[in-house]
């Protein structure tokens, strides 16, 4: 409960981070598939129940971009889950996130496009039914470009809304799922209520460059997070 509830404060406040916080915790406590499950469900709720409030920063055509570049990644996710060695995977994952991150706060800037909005996406959509992280890529890239906060929390959960819809019913169709999974949700659902009040209240309260040193942070302990659990 104390993890999702920081967590859910993290996702309401900032848009991203509730997989980036509770995925590693819940990992420690449940088999992976039960672990990304409980993740995607209580991630859809959070999202589905912010949409409304922050519909005006949505940047819709960049949503239906990373919608349709997050399709083909999303079937190649669930199958490097099911095949895949999965320390391998976050091994190579963690040393990428670490790099990009790295490059920028060193002031690296990428200028956003619509094949780059694409790329994102799909890299998203895969880590999203893999490992059940799909924000990583949307923060480098994001970050990369120097978006406001506000456009990035507001297109960030409208993306959530549709990737974590699709990638619950393949996990769940082709990974099965368990009572446990539903069970642990239903029970996480009135924490999940308390993080987003206190959520929404520390997002007014946040400058641009905290929020840019935050996802700097976020990120490289990501990065580290997957590199030590993969060793």
């Amino acid at each position: 409960m104390a993890i999702i509830l920081c967590a859910s404060i993290l996702q309401a406040s900032t848009g991203f981070g509730f997989s980036i916080m509770a995925t590693p915790f819940l990992l420690l406590m449940f088999p992976p598939k039960e672990a990304i499950q409980i993740n995607l469900i209580l991630s859809l709720v959070i999202s589905l129940s912010l949409l409304v409030k922050i519909r005006q920063d949505i940047d819709f055509p960049m949503v239906k971009r990373f919608m349709i570049g997050s399709i083909p990644g999303l079937p190649l996710g669930i199958l490097f889950f099911i095949l895949i060695d999965m320390s391998l995977l976050k091994t190579s994952i963690s040393l990428v996130v670490i790099l990009l991150t790295v490059f920028l706060m060193m002031k690296y800037r990428i200028r956003q496009t619509t094949i780059r909005d694409f790329v994102a996406g799909g890299l998203s959509g895969f880590l999203t039914t893999s490992i059940g992280m799909p924000g990583p890529p949307l923060l480098l890239y994001f970050s990369g470009t120097e978006t406001r906060k506000e456009k990035l929390r507001g297109t960030t959960l409208a993306f959530y809304l549709f990737i974590y819809l699709v990638s619950l019913g393949i996990q769940v169709k082709v990974a099965g799922t368990t009572l446990t999974v539903w069970k642990s949700s239903l029970q996480a659902l009135p924490v999940v209520a308390i993080g987003l009040v206190f959520g929404q209240a520390l997002f007014s309260k946040i400058n641009q460059k905290t929020f840019q040193t935050f996802t700097y942070a976020l990120l490289l302990f990501t990065g580290i997070y997957l590199l030590i659990d993969s060793l």
